[in-house]
């Protein structure tokens, strides 16, 4: 054991006379580990956050969307191979549109918007997690025998919501109207509820429908489908990928891809973490206050001690180190059990599921706790370095005082 690692930990463990100063290290110590326990857990739920919005977007949607200008897609084959570029790993037609659904039976006053999803049953579930997400039914079912109501596939809170299950009839009203002596009316067609899915995002859950790309067509008067969904190897590639299909296809085109649909949202989590963890960073700096003012108080308390240490001919160095050792002494513990509680609360708290939120104003039901071994680290190393800069000043302290006028006083 060094001699100034030495002398620091007795100061670090002074008795009776000294009990003062042990307790103010102590609270220095407590603010240390309660401001990085923060830290950790404040940018682990936000990191959880964004991560389980990010599955959950791209669980329900595909990766990037590609829309041609003009005329419906003819051949969609031809137009899967000119859009397979590295990265690209499945591709599927769909049709999109919206219109209100009800309940058959019921009055046309209880009818709901819907956004109504085409899609060919057997590559939708290339480019989204629809078939995992099934509660009831099967994607088989939706294509129906001449004769019966088309099939039909609702979100669960949107089944739930107009009250009806599998089984159940249920009514489409579209922009397809019919003109006669009356006027313009609306043309309904039936549908028979043959699944539900829930994919675990809210605004999908509660309004979308899923029908076949040839009904889908015949409702709202397309004459094929308006869009091809792609899905990726990597989807953080997104944005690299569209441009290059932009550059390949020309101006007839129009993609999106995932990060511009849910652009402001990621902008708001992303700003939010930020706010959070300068906010709470602040207990850091206050705890490591509490280190410079236990420290100063310790070399006012042991300015005999170091008057006489510098008279048997300790260095100034040697002074200084022995100061700094104790404030990074104090940092290393708060940050070491800070860290290990903060990881204990995060993976707890993710486990049970103990923060349940209201899907229909979060997206999701509960507060998810995703740890980052980056920012973990980033938290670790920002406190030791706080900490470590409060040590400066009481060594520096300590280090210039005189033996002379320090004996004098005493």
């Amino acid at each position: 054991m060094s001699f100034e690692w030495f002398v620091a930990r007795r100061y670090l463990t002074a008795r009776r006379r000294q009990a003062f100063i042990s307790l103010i290290s102590a609270v220095s110590i407590l603010g240390v580990g309660v401001g990085v326990m923060a830290l950790v857990i404040a940018l682990a739920l936000m990191t959880g956050v964004q991560s389980e919005l990010r599955d959950r977007i791209v669980g329900s949607a595909a990766h990037i969307y590609v829309y041609k200008l003009g005329d419906p897609i003819a051949d969609v084959d031809a137009e899967l191979a000119a859009l397979r570029v590295p990265g690209v790993v499945a591709g599927a037609p769909a049709i999109m549109g919206q219109g209100l659904l009800q309940a058959a039976g019921r009055s046309a006053s209880s009818a709901v918007p819907v956004m109504v999803k085409g899609i060919d049953p057997d590559r939708e579930g290339n480019v989204s997690d629809i078939g995992g997400a099934l509660k009831d039914g099967s994607l088989e079912a939706l294509g129906r025998p001449e004769g019966v109501p088309d099939g039909m596939i609702l979100g669960a809170d949107l089944a739930t919501s107009i009250g009806v299950a599998v089984g159940d009839q249920v009514i489409l009203y579209t922009t397809r109207v019919t003109g006669g002596p009356s006027g313009i009316t609306p043309r309904p067609r039936g549908y028979e509820v043959v699944g539900t899915v829930e994919f675990g995002f809210y605004d999908t859950d509660s309004s979308w429908a899923y029908v076949t790309l040839e009904s889908a067509a015949a409702v709202m008067s397309r004459e094929g489908p308006d869009l091809i969904q792609l899905r990726l190897d990597d989807l953080d590639q997104a944005p690299a990928i569209r441009r290059t299909l932009e550059q390949k296809l020309g101006v007839g085109y129009q993609l999106q891809d995932w990060t511009e649909l849910n652009a402001p949202l990621y902008s708001a989590l992303w700003l939010e973490k930020v706010a959070i963890s300068l906010t709470i960073g602040l207990i850091v700096m206050v705890a490591a206050l509490n280190i410079v003012a236990s420290l100063v108080l310790l070399v006012m308390e042991k300015s005999r001690d170091i008057a006489i240490l510098k008279t048997m001919g300790a260095p100034t160095r040697t002074i200084r180190r022995i100061f700094m050792l104790q404030g990074l002494t104090i940092g290393l513990v708060g940050t070491t059990a800070g860290t290990i509680l903060g990881l204990i609360v995060c993976y707890v708290a993710d486990r049970n599921q103990l923060i349940a939120l209201p899907g229909d104003v979060y997206q999701i039901t509960y507060l998810p706790f995703h740890v980052e071994p980056f920012d973990v680290l980033l938290v670790v190393v920002s406190a030791i370095v706080v900490c470590f800069a409060a040590t400066i000043y009481p060594a520096r302290q300590a280090a210039r005082l005189d033996p002379a006028e320090a004996l004098r006083n005493q």
